[in-house]
């Protein structure tokens, strides 16, 4: 997402070649051509125009500080105008009251993914020490209780639902009742959706929130949707009043107008995003960090929030103190291939990086598959051959490959690899700096064999 857009803004930048000072000419041309990035990403047509309009004002005569050139200094503008556009700061939930469980409506239309959003933040507040309960509250499609159900035996979270009745209000507050029984103190309600806004969805919703009086009502949106989205929310907003919204699908192709246009638009903040099809594939919105990416300069933060989270920290000490010994096996690297899969698609952690702008990451030719490859070999080896590989012999790779459905020179390569490890690991442990080398290599920095 936002590639294209921050393509455009790349060129816009380095367009602004002079000195001194910003003149209204130069200004004219890049506020210009930054509204037509802005249209083309499908963000709402006053909101491009207003955030033009706020670029331009501090732009027009702003010195050039000394070492900084034109299109620095515009980026800096409308970095910090775009931070504002995006929400200023990431909005936490209200999940405290003194009434337990508290309760979260998850409302949107159909095909939005409220159902998939619920069991991930049933999953997110579940890291947090909380203690949440779902609640099946679609009874207008017939596999939405399913999928629900199957989604919170993934995640190990309860799941209340009740079939044979279309009164949601009484399920909703049996809900209710069962998590207070079980000691929840939250409730995530997903509700019905259909394929457009009508007056019998928009009743039922006011009807769960006059019953449940849910200290969040969150409207979950197809970021693909466009435009589409921020009317959408407008008129959720109207009828039930939403506190914030959610957008799922950010890792695809969407050029981004929603995620642009809806705070202005509503005045509410966007809480999560979906980047994923997996449970832990939800993210807090951090406007900050979201106009870094588009302008290009990466999300370092949440690169290495991933890695806090879902690298072992015992397994890393381990690892350090093995790499100190120059011990590394096989076992050590399908480890180590297993952690950063953990982290999510190589594009999505490559797309954090600074300085990867849109045109590198469309360049890069990032094989996803590598890892899985990789992994397929090394788990064909025996568990002899994992920790002494050197006993790998000519039909030794020939059986391996054939486990791993690869090649013999694809086996080749990943013992190749393997011994130009081992040694660098030598080699910087003569030169004292294996901590360096350790370190990087706790960054998820290992070689991947295999082939397409």
């Amino acid at each position: 997402m936002f590639g294209d857009l921050q393509e455009k803004l790349e060129g816009v930048f380095k367009g602004l070649t002079g000195q001194g000072k910003l003149t209204e000419d130069d200004v004219a041309t890049a506020t210009r051509e930054i509204r037509r990035a802005l249209l083309s990403a499908d963000v709402e047509v006053g909101v491009a125009r207003n955030f033009v309009a706020r670029v331009k004002e501090r732009a027009v005569g702003e010195e050039v500080l000394q070492g900084v050139n034109p299109g620095e200094q515009v980026v800096k503008i409308v970095h910090d105008e775009m931070v504002a556009l995006l929400g200023a700061e990431a909005k936490p939930l209200r999940i405290d009251g003194e009434e337990m469980p508290v309760t979260l409506l998850v409302m949107g239309l159909q095909g939005s993914g409220k159902t998939t959003f619920s069991s991930k933040l049933a999953l997110h507040l579940k890291g947090q020490g909380r203690k949440p309960m779902l609640a099946a509250c679609d009874l207008q499609r017939p596999a939405a209780i399913d999928q629900l159900e199957v989604l919170a035996a993934e995640i190990d979270v309860p799941v209340f639902t009740q079939r044979g009745t279309q009164d949601v209000v009484a399920v909703a507050e049996a809900a209710r009742d069962a998590a207070r029984e079980k000691n929840c103190d939250l409730l995530i309600v997903d509700t019905a959706g259909r394929l457009q806004v009508d007056d019998d969805l928009m009743a039922q919703l006011e009807a769960l929130e006059k019953a449940l009086e849910p200290t969040e009502r969150l409207l979950v949106l197809d970021a693909m949707t466009g435009q589409e989205a921020v009317s959408i929310a407008s008129t959720f907003d109207e009828r039930i009043g939403i506190t914030g919204s959610v957008l799922t699908k950010l890792d695809g192709d969407a050029r981004g107008g929603a995620a642009l246009s809806l705070v202005e638009v509503t005045g509410k903040p966007i809480k999560f995003v979906g980047v994923g099809e997996k449970p832990k594939d939800l993210d807090v919105f951090h406007p900050d960090r979201i106009a870094g990416r588009i302008l290009g300069m990466g999300d370092i933060l949440s690169l290495v929030e991933k890695a806090q989270a879902d690298i072992d920290e015992d397994k890393a000490k381990r690892m350090e103190e093995r790499m100190r010994k120059a011990e590394f096996t096989f076992d050590d690297f399908l480890e180590q291939l297993q952690q950063l899969k953990k982290m999510g698609s190589l594009k999505s952690i490559l797309g954090m990086m600074p300085g990867m702008n849109a045109k590198a990451l469309k360049q890069a030719k990032v094989d996803e598959n590598a890892l899985v490859r990789t992994e397929a070999m090394i788990c064909s080896m025996t568990k002899k051959e994992r920790s002494k590989p050197d006993l790998i012999n000519g039909s030794r790779r020939k059986r391996i490959a054939r486990g791993s459905g690869m090649q013999v020179q694809d086996v080749n390569k990943l013992l190749k690899q393997y011994r130009d490890m081992k040694k660098m690991m030598r080699m910087m442990q003569k030169a004292g700096g294996i901590e360096k080398l350790g370190k990087q290599m706790m960054g998820g920095g290992m070689p991947m064999g295999g082939r397409r």
